[in-house]
């Protein structure tokens, strides 16, 4: 039976987002904000040139009208005074270059009361000055309001005034502002030019300053790919003259990578240790229970016949039962010790328990020369079970790993700052510096054999580090070991 198929699905993937140069992005808002500062103080120069060209026309235009008034002259009178200027001008005319420079373009038109232009000193009205008068709808009113009109007179922008005569004339009196658009159009250009060349000078500069400023960002790129690649011990490296901000963003960065490379390393040597620890831990255990296993099954099949057999058989599964319940307690110990537990702190006699560790080993091997330097009372603030521990450890150690004739020496004594120190030292065969590096390893044991477990030392450095000490040795082939136990005030 065939199945229905199923038509495919179109599947519709997410946009990428698109990613911008921070570089662009700040060379774009500077771009942006000193465009907009250009055309606002462009705009503002402009409406002020405009505002004082228009204001000094039409202040020329308001002192003529008012002299105009003032005068109270008729058209007639004017005729006349005109004739006689026209005489003057030519009896002594003015040389070229002297004076003002001459007024704007202005024209003016003299209207009747019917608001018709009329002719002025035997001159026609001009089609300009008809314009003028067309353009201005009721010059009556012009003249009584006193005001400035603007006006266009053949497609050019005018500024006209009016002033009435004694005899009812009005005259229409005009300036152009072409002049000032023009002026305008030229300040708008070069303002426009200016602002570009700002504008391009800007945008270079913002470049290289941001490439400058944001190189150690790259370096930061190179760095991080090349940890992502295994290189841990890379750093961003620094620059002659780092930005504030940047130069603490590199910082923490480096202390971020430092961090991760101790972490990493510790890491690796913890499973590294962890790794040996269970291997170790695998081989010490198996080792009795292999014995165990092995008499158990000779017991089965009737090989300890004889009495004498079946007890040492006992005696030998009893010893190896001890072995492995010592080791699995050493276990349980260092187990507790690194999870850091509260210990239960007292005043202890230090000195008290260095004299009973000395008497057992003198039990123990009466033939060993030993000295011990512990005289009086030492009280410290510790827990006693764990010092009696370190200090049974360190002498377990001495007995079991050097000759029975080598001499021992053990000192304890407080300094000025109330620091306490232990010192336990031998005369024995010593260490190599490769032995002397692991001496705190667990299961470790110099030479790759020799008796214990080779979880003494151990005990001895996670108790002491415990209660906040320290542990140190110096040793070397054939000038004994020395141990020294710092416990703080």
């Amino acid at each position: 039976m065939l199945g229905r198929r199923v038509p495919a699905r179109r599947v519709v993937g997410r946009r990428t987002p698109r990613t911008h140069s921070l570089r662009t992005k700040l060379t774009l808002i500077n771009v942006v904000l000193l465009a907009l500062g250009i055309t606002i103080a462009t705009g503002v120069s402009l409406f002020a040139l405009k505002h004082y060209l228009l204001q000094n026309i039409d202040t020329e235009l308001t002192m003529s009208r008012d002299g105009l008034q003032r005068t109270e002259l008729t058209v007639n009178q004017i005729e006349s005074l005109s004739s006689l200027a026209t005489i003057v001008e030519r009896i002594s005319p003015r040389r070229p270059g002297t004076g003002m420079l001459p007024p704007p373009e202005s024209v003016f038109v003299l209207v009747d009361e019917r608001r018709r232009p009329i002719n002025f000193a035997g001159i026609v009205v001009t089609e300009r000055q008809r314009a003028l008068a067309r353009a201005v709808s009721d010059p009556a009113e012009l003249s009584r309001d006193g005001g400035i009109r603007e006006v266009t007179v053949d497609g050019d922008p005018y500024r006209v005034v009016a002033a009435r005569l004694s005899d009812g004339t009005t005259v229409l009196i005009s300036s152009s502002t072409k002049a000032v658009q023009r002026s305008l159009l030229l300040a708008f250009k070069f303002d426009a030019a200016f602002g570009a060349l700002l504008l391009v000078l800007l945008a270079m500069i913002t470049l290289m300053g941001a490439n400058r400023t944001l190189r150690p960002l790259g370096d930061m790129v190179e760095t991080a790919t090349a940890i992502a690649e295994g290189d841990l011990t890379r750093r961003v490296p620094g620059r002659r003259d780092p930005v504030t901000e940047i130069e603490q963003l590199r910082l923490a960065l480096n202390a971020m990578l430092q961090q991760v490379e101790s972490a990493y390393v510790t890491r690796e040597r913890s499973e590294t240790q962890l790794r040996r620890f269970v291997a170790d831990a695998s081989h010490e255990l198996r080792t009795p229970l292999s014995a165990i296993r092995g008499y158990l099954q000779l017991y089965e099949k009737g090989m300890l016949g004889e009495p004498a057999e079946r007890a040492r058989a006992l005696a030998r599964m009893t010893g190896e039962a001890d072995r492995m319940g010592r080791l699995v307690d050493e276990l349980l110990t260092l187990a507790r010790l690194d999870q850091r537990p509260v210990l239960r702190l007292r005043p202890v006699d230090l000195s008290r328990l260095v004299r009973d560790a000395a008497d057992d080993l003198r039990a123990q091997q009466p033939d060993r020369p030993l000295d011990v330097a512990a005289a009086g009372s030492m009280l410290v603030q510790a827990d006693e079970s764990g010092l009696r521990q370190v200090i049974g450890n360190l002498l377990a150690n001495i007995r079991t790993h050097t000759p029975a004739d080598a001499p021992v020496r053990v000192e304890l004594g407080r300094s000025a700052e109330g620091v306490v120190r232990l010192c336990v030292s031998d005369e024995g065969p010593g260490m190599t510096h490769e032995d002397a590096d692991r001496i705190f390893d667990r299961f470790f044991r110099a030479g790759g054999g020799g008796a214990g477990s080779g979880l003494g030392m151990a005990i001895v450095h996670a108790v002491v580090r415990s209660h906040g000490g320290e542990v140190a040795i110096r040793t070397s082939p054939g000038t004994g070991l020395s141990v020294t136990v710092t416990l703080p005030r």
